[in-house]
């Protein structure tokens, strides 16, 4: 091994703590990547032994078994039964959660059995003695034949004992650190099943052979002639694959009971434990419910108050950045792009950082807690009704405040299928960006006043709230009947942790994970968007903007406008002249049946920056002095007329434009952030379509109604 680094991986079932045990072997020298062709999370670290010599980590996906059910399961079984992969382990620590002992040795025995070096960590032993159980794992590692160790992610204890291990593997070699004999004795038919593909695949390891006719029919490292002959083989075998996963897991639950019984001591508890107190409340079902949507409401507060301030610090970092550069840069068209293009796409990046960070930092807390995992179990069979999982409920309410992080938080659905359709229908939440066009289009639809102890506005603002919900349900149950799934029915199959405190070192790297990937992935997609719109709002066919603007002046002079009436005017005209004032002459006989003229059609364009752009753009477009002035933007768009003299912003016009931004896709960010997660430019297409679609109906049906 003095040729190359030390491979370890980390593996064990899902709530183990492994990430506890990664962010305590590998700190911050550590990053987030994706394996090859997939989206599916590859943590990589490197720590250091006593000797000196550095070793690579991985953190592989929780498992539960080598019998699959998800994604993330697959890909662990696809790797450790191929020594040729490039992600095969040297050495295993396998991390057990030693208050769950029995359900984590299932796996455990299965890894034995392929002969893969193995170190068993028996984590949260802080808890467990806490609970006043003890472990005997001299005894346990006696019976397993591999180093066995006790030791506490949280605390730290016995983390240099866990490395001097390492090190003893690396000087002495793996023998003392494999099973000689099989945990698990097979059946006679499995022995001539094994024996006749150790033949065909040239191996001699016969528990890996009886994997291979598990899961012949998907693990990537076998090709075509491998999976027929395997299946030939497992035909004339009598193989039954699912008989002989349910056999072999029966069998070695009933073999390694003794070895719980003989090494594991738990205290006779007469009375409910705090977990279990806790949890006659939090899962109850009318309480837990209750519970939940006023700790997702808390959160939705917490995002949009919290980052707000945040948020106006960035925009006013960016926008001060943008008059720096543009007073120290020659007046042309190379600093407009800086300015207008570059630093504000930035801007539009950066931006959505706080909301990100805010919303990651409460849902870590939750996750460490151990709350999410009582979420998921309360609403998984609601949600399964519409095709979605339990944990979709986490990014549908997340939605309320942006659907970035909503959709990036589907990576803990196994189910493609499931998380999938989750992606598809988050957008449909109204997010906190649709609120500035909701503001000034509602006034227009619902006079203000009260309806009982309700405010009327605030009824309608919350009717279009229900309507984003009511549409992503009912869109979910179409995905559920057209989209083909590859993967077998969805049960939820979940361990329920113990509450505990969370550990801030892993809550704040979880949330530079997150945030660190929305800006290095989605943000390239996003900056050049911006600098797309930026060039089709600046320019135009020919020397119509330079005329337009030419125009402007005179028109000023004529009028005798004030400098800041003169600046509006330009821009309104430039605008109407660019590419981008083109094209929304070019759409207006398309959004025409909706109430819609050329002006709002540049607001449609640009507001695919980001909804929130709407109100700006109709400043421009109509000549407001201060475009973030929301009272002046409403008063000049009660002002507008139509060539026939009738009020552009009617009730009509109004319901129509607001059912519009309800349904649209009209945020670059969300299509980058759904590419990224999906892993291609298929869904995010799919997506835009598919809300496209509902909006220009629903708003066609609205305004031929009402109209």
């Amino acid at each position: 091994m003095a040729d190359k680094r030390l491979s370890v991986a980390l593996i064990g079932n899902p709530n183990a703590g492994k990430s506890t045990i990664f962010n305590l072997l590998t700190g911050l020298r550590q990053h987030v990547s994706n394996f090859p062709g997939i989206t599916v999370d590859k943590k990589i670290g490197v720590f250091q032994i006593g000797s000196g010599e550095k070793v690579d980590l991985i953190d592989l996906p929780g498992i539960y078994s080598l019998f699959p059910n998800s994604k993330d399961e697959k890909l662990v079984v696809d790797i450790i039964t191929d020594p040729t992969n490039s992600n095969y382990p040297d050495l295993v620590l396998y991390v057990a959660d030693v208050n769950n002992l029995e359900r984590h040795l299932l796996l455990s025995t299965q890894l034995l059995d392929l002969k893969i070096p193995m170190i068993i960590v028996l984590n949260m032993i802080d808890i467990a003695e806490a609970n006043e159980q003890s472990i005997d794992a001299d005894a346990l590692q006696k019976e397993l034949e591999v180093p066995v160790l006790t030791m506490s992610g949280k605390t730290g204890y016995q983390v240099e004992e866990l490395k001097n291990k390492v090190e003893k593997f690396i000087s002495e070699g793996k023998d003392a650190f494999v099973k000689e004999e099989p945990f698990y004795c097979m059946t006679a038919g499995e022995k001539v099943l094994t024996d006749n593909v150790n033949a065909a695949m040239n191996s001699d390891q016969s528990y890996r052979s009886k994997i291979l006719a598990h899961h012949h029919e998907w693990l990537s490292h076998l090709n075509a002639a491998d999976r027929i002959q395997i299946k030939s083989i497992a035909g004339e075998a009598g193989f039954d694959n699912i008989k002989g996963q349910i056999s072999e897991t029966m069998n070695r639950y009933n073999k390694f009971g003794y070895l719980i019984k003989s090494t594991l001591n738990k205290p006779n508890l007469s009375s409910q434990s705090f977990t279990e107190k806790i949890d006659n409340i939090i899962t109850h079902k009318i309480v837990g419910p209750i519970i939940f949507f006023a700790i997702m409401l808390l959160m939705f507060q917490s995002i949009y108050s919290w980052a707000s301030f945040p948020m106006d610090l960035i925009d006013g970092f960016f926008g001060t950045a943008g008059s720096f550069v543009r007073s120290i840069l020659p007046e042309g068209w190379f600093t407009n792009l800086i300015v207008d293009g570059i630093i504000a796409g930035l801007g539009g990046i950066l931006i959505f950082i706080p909301q990100i960070t805010i919303l990651f930092l409460l849902i870590a807390v939750l996750e460490e807690s151990g709350y999410m995992s009582r979420a998921v179990f309360m609403f998984d069979g609601l949600m399964q009704r519409f095709g979605l999982n339990g944990r979709s409920i986490v990014a549908l309410v997340s939605s309320g405040a942006c659907a970035i992080p909503a959709i990036m938080s589907t990576r803990t659905i196994s189910n493609r299928k499931e998380r999938l359709t989750t992606i598809m229908v988050s957008p449909l939440i109204s997010c906190s960006a649709r609120i500035p066009v909701y503001t000034v289009l509602i006034g227009f639809v619902v006079a203000p006043g009260s309806l009982g102890i309700f405010n009327t506005q605030g009824l309608a603002f919350m009717g279009l709230y229900m309507l984003g919900i009511i549409a992503s349900l009912l869109v979910a149950l179409v995905f559920k009947t057209l989209l083909p799934s590859d993967e077998e029915g969805s049960y939820l199959m979940m361990e329920l942790p113990q509450y505990k405190r969370p550990i801030w070192k892993n809550v704040l790297l979880t949330v530079k994970e997150k945030v660190q990937a929305f800006v290095v992935e989605a943000g390239k997609v996003i900056l050049v968007i911006s600098v797309v719109l930026w060039f089709l709002a600046s320019y135009g066919p020919g020397t119509q903007v330079q005329d337009a603007e030419l125009e402007a002046i005179s028109m000023s002079t004529q009028q005798g406008l004030e400098d800041t009436e003169k600046e509006n005017l330009i821009a309104a005209k430039r605008i109407e002249a660019s590419y981008a004032g083109h094209l929304g002459k070019f759409i207006e006989p398309a959004i025409a049946p909706l109430g819609f003229d050329w002006k709002i059609g540049i607001a449609l364009l640009t507001s695919f920056a980001a909804r929130e752009v709407f109100v700006g753009t109709m400043a421009t477009i109509y000549s407001i002095g201060s475009s973030d002035d929301e009272t002046s933007v409403t008063g000049q768009m009660l002002k507008e007329r139509r060539p026939d003299g009738r009020v552009v912003y009617d009730f009509a016009t109004s319901l129509s434009l607001l059912i519009f931004y309800v349904f649209a896709l009209q945020c670059m960010s969300t299509i980058a952030v759904t590419k990224r997660e999906t892993n291609s430019w298929k869904w995010p297409i799919i997506q835009f379509v598919y809300m496209g679609l509902m909006a220009y109906l629903g708003s066609l049906m609205v305004y031929q109604i009402f109209s």
